[in-house]
């Protein structure tokens, strides 16, 4: 199983067993390099500690609990860790400023207990079967075991093709389970207690907050993110997060910054301007990566395997190229500017809630929906969509706790036309209605902007963003990812924050963006949030046509299958090699189609 795992840690790896327990880690050295190996225990050895991840305020807690006597054997934060759990026990989770999965075996109890990070930075998966519990950082060390089924979940690929992944508890996979943001799991006597210590809240103050506040904030998240003992890169698309994390790591070097960007040949979604704008500001040592459609679609089956998930967009294919560009440059942890658009309001969802709930307050206005021409004027052809169309697409009909994301998941529901009749016949709960009952107590007060955020911040980010398109293409070429807008302090700060200072009008990361004056060039400042986007399906076709297509998508494997409908994919595939496939459906129908068959090829031996 750790074997399975060597492209996350290749540094090292070992593995302790004892009794009913055992318990591996492959390593990725990063603190304290010749002294930090795991697993590692404590004194007596009746503690034993197995973690993926860093806890970025370990020296704070190392002095506090050498002040109570614990004496240490190593630099790492891997022994501050286990020591801050023998003296606190699980509430230790609530001191750790960090990203995290680790395992700890109690000896004295035949207890094992395990934990995630608040926002799901580190992955954490698991299993049970008749007579053991099985865990691991990736699905694919699960399946060593010859035990492990490896079948698709109906509903899972449900929740996929609606909510873009499967949320938590549920993976892609029947009977395999993941670990909950936020969330910790005690296993004893054979029975499984999974807890949460942790979830966003938003606690709006009155008046606007300090934007020096918010700049101190990051400095400090940014300065303990840079500490290790091997160097640290930024990753730098040319956009306002990214640009001022980087501003923020180089003010904390004497030596330039090596910063990493993505470029495309397709003009359409390159930002290499804004990138080379950036990086002559700053100063930094910079690297480009420029990626073509033939790019996307060759790594596309490797990009696969490691997400462990169907896709609906082929925007992790550039970050898995970058980050093997990265590693090959001698770097093993990046920070990146993940979180600021969920925390302070960047992203286009926002407000087009705040337009669609402007307008639903005078449903019968003729002017307040014109506001929706000035959404996404970075999709070709947006603001010349006809008025007609932009009013039926964001019309608001429903009021309910996901008014500000029905939009998008009614579109993503529909590429359900392409399931077969037999799944189909299966899906017999709507994915909304779990999702309802799971919402927090007090959900449908909280304001539009904090509703709205919860569920960007407990669904895309840590579902998508931070796993697909972040840990995972990362890991895959043993390259950590450090995201300064996600320190705890950094999210408290942006809960208190009223609406008018993330969006003031129409203008997103209001308070953000003045924090950040006079440290990024003026012109990336004021520049409207573009999300990271790639060339989509078309990849599969043009300029040649993908060599895995044909076994894919002919008519006797689709119906092995079993999940999609043959003649609806043959009628696709005919647009796509016509050239008449156009918009957003089509695109993630085909990637969803794709990914979904590549999977169970890759994984399910199918």
């Amino acid at each position: 199983m750790i074997a399975a795992l060597s492209h996350r840690g290749p540094d090292a790896s070992a593995v302790y067993s004892d009794g009913p327990a055992a318990i591996a880690n492959a390593r990725l050295a990063i603190l304290d390099v010749p002294g930090g190996a795991q697993p590692m225990s404590n004194e007596d050895r009746s503690l034993w500690i197995a973690f993926n991840g860093e806890i970025f305020n370990y020296l704070e807690l190392r002095e506090r609990l050498v002040a109570r006597g614990h004496r240490f054997a190593t630099d790492s934060d891997t022994e501050v860790l286990l020591r801050l759990f023998e003296d606190e026990g699980d509430a230790c989770v609530h001191r750790l400023n960090g990203q995290w999965a680790f395992a700890v075996w109690d000896r004295r109890s035949n207890k094992l207990f395990l934990s995630r990070d608040r926002f799901g930075v580190r992955p954490l998966f698991y299993t049970k079967l008749p007579d053991c519990f099985l865990f691991a950082s990736e699905i694919p060390a699960l399946f060593v075991h010859r035990q492990v089924r490896r079948e698709i979940d109906i509903q899972a690929l449900d929740e996929v093709f609606t909510f873009w992944s499967a949320l938590p508890p549920r993976t892609a996979f029947e009977d395999i389970f993941e670990l909950s943001p936020g969330h910790s799991l005690w296993l004893a006597d054979g029975k499984v207690e999974t807890r949460m210590y942790w979830q966003p809240g938003y606690h709006p103050a009155g008046g606007p907050q300090s934007a020096e506040e918010l700049l101190e904030l990051l400095r400090d998240a940014t300065r303990l993110r840079v500490h290790a003992d091997v160097p640290v890169g930024a990753y730098l698309s040319g956009g306002l997060d990214s640009t001022l994390i980087a501003a923020l790591a180089q003010a904390e070097s004497t030596s330039p910054l090596h910063t990493f960007s993505i470029a495309f040949d397709d003009p359409g979604f390159d930002e290499r301007g804004h990138q080379s704008e950036a990086a002559r500001y700053l100063g930094t040592a910079h690297q480009q990566l420029v990626c073509t459609a033939t790019d996307i679609q060759e790594a596309l089956p490797a990009v696969v395997r490691h997400a462990a998930t169907p896709i609906l967009r082929t925007a992790p294919a550039p970050m898995y190229l970058l980050s093997k560009l990265v590693r090959a440059s001698g770097f093993k942890v990046v920070l990146t500017g993940e979180g600021a658009d969920e925390l302070f309001g960047g992203y286009d969802i926002f407000k087009e809630t705040k337009i669609r709930r402007f307008w639903a307050s005078q449903p019968t206005s003729k002017l307040r929906p014109l506001l929706l021409s000035r959404l996404h004027p970075y999709l070709p052809g947006t603001p010349a969509q006809p008025d007609a169309y932009l009013q039926a697409f964001y019309r608001p009909r429903d009021p309910g706790p996901f008014f500000s994301h029905r939009p998008r998941w009614d579109l993503t529901s529909r590429l359900k036309v392409f399931f077969s009749g037999e799944v189909r016949n299966r899906l017999t709960v709507d994915p909304l209605q779990r999702e309802a009952a799971r919402l927090p107590g007090g959900f449908e007060t909280w304001d539009w902007l904090s509703q709205a955020q919860f569920l960007e911040t407990t669904m895309l980010l840590p579902g998508y963003i931070l796993s697909s398109q972040g840990d995972r293409m990362a890991m895959a070429h043993s390259v950590e990812t450090r995201h300064p807008f996600l320190d705890p302090r950094v999210a408290a700060f942006a809960a208190r924050l009223p609406a008018s200072d993330k969006i003031k009008v129409l203008e997103e990361k209001f308070l953000l963006k003045t924090a950040s004056k006079g440290l990024i060039p003026e012109s990336i400042r004021r520049r409207l949030k573009q999300p990271f986007r790639a060339p989509e399906a078309k990849c599969f076709f043009r300029p040649k046509r993908a060599g895995y297509l044909d076994g894919l998508l002919c008519q006797r494997n689709l119906e092995r299958s079993g999940l999609f409908h043959p003649g609806a994919v043959a009628k696709l595939v005919q647009k796509f090699e016509s050239g008449a496939a156009i918009g957003i459906k089509d695109n993630m129908a085909m990637v969803g189609i794709v990914s979904t068959l590549l999977l169970q090829e890759e994984l399910c031996g199918n």
